[in-house]
C-alpha cells in the first residue's frame, strides 16, 4: 500500500523557516519533520511513498535524491494548488489501489496496522483519523482560589479533531475533479453525505507542527527522549 504524504502548502504561520524552505523540511532533533513521518511508517514496513509537493518543491526533491531513499517519489502538484486538487493530481500514480494519506507536518504514534483493520472492517470509501487536540496552555484545576492541579499542556479528553492520518479506496477518485479545493471540505463533506466515511479514534499521542512554538515542543520531546513517535 502507498503511502501519500501532503508537502506543498507554504507553511504562513511558521514564517521564521518557510521564507527559505518548506515547512515539511523544518528539522526536529536535526532532521526534517517529513523525514520523521516516513520513518514512522516504515516501522509498520510500508516503503512506498509519494510526496505532494508545491511551494519550494526543489528542496525536498534534491534532499530525498542526496539521500538515496529508494521508492519516494516527489512530485511538484503545483504552489498554489489545495489539498483536493493535489490528491487528484496524483491518481495515475497509485494504480488503483487503496492508499494511505497525511500531512507532511503531524506526527503521532497511531498504531498503522489497526488503522488499516478498521478501514477494511467497515468498508467505506474513506477513513480519517481523530484525535483529541493538546491544549495550547497549561490546565489549571482550582477551588476556592486554590490551585489543585497542573497539567502543563496536557492533551484534551472532549472534542475531536481530524488527525490527518487517512485510509483511501480508489473510488475515492471518483469524487475528486482538478477543482482547487480542500479535502477537508467540498469532498469529505460529499463522503459524510454519502455516509462512506469511517472515524478511527486514536487516543495516544498526536501533535501537529503549525508554528514556531509548536516546532519548540516538539523538539523539547525529541532531545529528552520523550517523543512517542521514535
Amino acid at each position: 500500500m502507498k503511502v501519500v504524504i501532503l508537502a506543498g502548502g507554504k507553511g504562513t504561520r511558521i514564517s521564521e523557516y518557510t521564507s527559505s524552505i518548506p515547512k515539511p523540511m523544518i528539522k526536529i532533533g536535526g532532521k526534517p519533520i517529513i523525514e520523521h513521518i516516513i520513518d514512522y511508517y516504515k516501522k509498520f514496513s510500508f516503503n512506498d511513498f509519494i510526496i505532494a509537493s508545491g511551494y519550494k518543491s526543489e528542496i525536498i526533491k534534491k534532499y530525498f535524491r542526496n539521500k538515496k531513499y529508494k521508492n519516494i517519489k516527489v512530485i511538484n502538484t503545483g504552489i498554489n494548488s489545495l489539498t483536493g486538487k493535489r490528491i487528484k493530481k496524483l491518481q495515475k500514480y497509485l494504480n488503483r489501489n487503496a492508499f494511505l494519506l497525511t500531512y507532511g507536518d503531524g506526527v503521532s504514534n497511531i498504531n498503522l496496522n489497526k488503522l488499516i483493520r478498521f478501514h477494511k472492517k467497515n468498508r467505506k470509501i474513506a477513513t480519517m483519523t481523530v484525535v483529541h487536540p493538546p491544549a495550547r496552555f497549561g490546565e489549571v484545576k482550582f477551588k476556592k482560589n486554590l490551585i489543585t492541579s497542573f497539567k502543563e499542556k496536557p492533551q484534551l479528553k472532549r472534542g475531536w479533531i481530524n488527525g490527518g492520518f487517512f485510509v483511501f479506496e480508489p473510488t475515492f477518485f471518483n469524487i475528486l475533479n482538478f477543482k482547487n479545493v480542500m479535502l477537508e471540505r467540498e469532498p469529505i463533506t460529499k463522503l459524510v453525505k454519502k455516509r462512506q466515511i469511517s472515524a478511527y479514534s486514536h487516543k495516544g499521542f498526536w501533535y501537529c507542527m503549525d508554528n514556531l512554538r509548536d516546532k519548540k515542543v516538539l523538539e523539547n520531546l525529541y532531545k529528552t527522549k520523550k517523543a512517542p513517535w521514535i
